[in-house]
């Protein structure tokens, strides 16, 4: 009786599940092309092929799908960042991982929308007052790249004369929106090559004499 009763549940579950999935990819979809404000429910629903009634079972409000998409997308980033560095023991190593995974995600469209939710300060207001967005979603891995820094300074492998805020900053300076629609679209760079270029440009910055 009670795999009867279960079964219809666990089915109706995974029917929801695979809609909230569509419907995220729709939004994430329409978010990219027309941008946050532009964006409507409706044209999600039609995307989808289902009423506007139905994305409002899922998600009361624009609000929500954005929240959702960051909240999904900044959690994907951090275990994709954790997988790269388990094995990897010098520090310069697991800062070459951190902003390679950083960059490649940055420059792929499926997963620009937290960048713009982190990077976008009239966006990241409105998420901070509305919804207690709070910068502890990305604290995580500043403070990781912070302390990595702190630790190839004292080992010599970074410039110990640039001071961390600096360098820290530099790390995250080149993930504007703008800068990436430079490098795609108006240069016609690769994700790969434009990766690429930075990483050499920032290691080469903070580099040591001796560990140049």
């Amino acid at each position: 009786m009670q795999s009867t009763t279960n079964a219809p549940r666990s089915l109706k579950e995974k029917q929801r599940q695979e809609r909230e999935t569509l419907i995220l990819q729709a939004a994430e979809e329409v978010f990219l092309d027309k941008g946050y404000y532009e964006t409507t429910i409706d044209e999600i629903a039609a995307r989808v092929g289902i009423a506007k009634g139905t994305v409002y079972l899922h998600f009361p409000s624009k609000e929500d799908l954005l929240f959702a998409i960051f909240t999904r997308d900044t959690q994907r980033l951090q275990e994709n960042i954790e997988a790269r560095v388990t094995e990897i023991t010098t520090p310069q190593a697991k800062l070459e991982a951190i902003f390679t995974t950083m960059y490649q995600s940055f420059f792929d469209q499926r997963m620009c929308l937290p960048y713009l939710l982190h990077s976008n300060a009239e966006l990241h207001r409105l998420f901070t007052e509305k919804r207690g967005l709070k910068r502890e979603k990305w604290e995580w891995v500043s403070r990781l790249v912070q302390s990595l820094l702190d630790e190839g300074k004292a080992s010599g492998v970074f410039d110990a004369t640039i001071p961390t805020p600096i360098m820290l900053q530099a790390f995250f300076g080149p993930l504007s929106l703008h800068i990436r629609e430079r490098l795609l679209e108006e240069q016609h760079m690769s994700p790969d090559v434009a990766v690429g270029h930075l990483r050499r440009l920032y290691f080469k910055s903070i580099a040591s004499v001796q560990g140049e």
